[in-house]
């Protein structure tokens, strides 16, 4: 696969830094034929920079929407019973719907959560940092509050440290701290590295214990605030996304400046040809002069 050129990087990555979608969707996109780059279907290992005309399902994407924006964040506090698809299933409202609007993009989700788990989600309108942050290579911290209802003994925390045998490969948490309770009733919190489909429940249920509240209180460098209250969202400040971003090994270049070069390149060319071409204007005699 060839390189992009100076200038400009492969069409998903493209438009997942504007906020379309995740790269993964968008290579289905280019997959599927919906996109064009100056009226040529796009295939996936294209290249493509903004300045380039660039259609979705025949919509010319605006050049702004396609240059750098300023990166946003936001840490949302979600209740049970919510789930994490763009549209409501079998009756349940979407978390996307409880998010502010977004002109000109859309709230990218990094990472999902159980309809019946709670805890910290968060959004970004940078696709390419919601990839690179779920990335299992990255191996991003979530730590989760887990209360279980069973027998915990020092033989079942080692087990679930050392690993488990899922459908999936080997799983294990790569912490577990004891976080109160009484009986067979107590809460933990763990910490996992990836994201695979219920595993917490399906890592303490191979012990013969069942997860009876989940919540998640971490992703990565960001802690979910007891302030935030269930159902409400807040932007992360900028420190907080240049630790994200830091994390995701991203660098964000300056957004397009809209043409100022170009204006500013086209107002020297003026004043040069003006001062080129200056005629002196006429002198107005003054009073009592003779004008010769």
């Amino acid at each position: 696969m060839q390189a992009p050129a100076p200038g400009q990087e492969r069409v998903q990555k493209l438009l997942a830094r504007a906020g379309l979608g995740s790269r993964r969707a968008l290579e289905r996109w280019i997959q599927a034929g919906r996109v064009t780059v100056n009226g040529r279907i796009a295939h996936l290992g294209d290249s493509a920079s903004t300045r380039d005309r660039i259609r979705v399902d025949g919509k010319l994407l605006a050049r702004r929407l396609l240059c750098t924006q300023a990166v946003r964040v936001l840490a949302y506090h979600k209740p049970a019973g919510l789930v994490c698809s763009r549209t409501r299933q079998n009756g349940c409202a979407s978390v996307y719907e409880q998010l502010p609007p977004l002109p000109g993009g859309r709230w990218l989700g990094i990472g999902r959560l159980d309809i019946d788990t709670l805890g910290l989600m968060l959004f970004t309108n940078n696709g390419e940092l919601a990839y690179r942050l779920m990335h299992p290579t990255r191996r991003i911290e979530r730590e989760y509050a887990v209360r279980v209802w069973g027998e915990v003994s020092d033989q079942t925390v080692r087990q679930l440290l050392t690993g488990i045998e899922l459908a999936e490969g080997t799983a294990r948490f790569e912490g577990i701290r004891y976080a109160g309770g009484t009986g067979r009733n107590q809460w933990f919190h763990c910490v996992l590295t990836e994201g695979r489909n219920r595993e917490i429940r399906r890592l303490w249920g191979s012990q013969g214990c069942t997860v009876s509240r989940l919540i998640r209180v971490r992703y990565g460098p960001i802690a979910l605030e007891k302030a935030l209250r269930r159902g409400r969202c807040r932007e992360l400040s900028p420190d907080e996304i240049a630790k994200l971003l830091a994390l995701a090994d991203l660098r964000v270049q300056p957004p397009y400046d809209g043409g100022r070069e170009k204006r500013r390149s086209e107002l020297v060319k003026k004043s040069s040809r003006a001062k080129g071409s200056r005629v002196p204007r006429e002198r107005k005699p003054r009073r009592g002069e003779s004008q010769g």
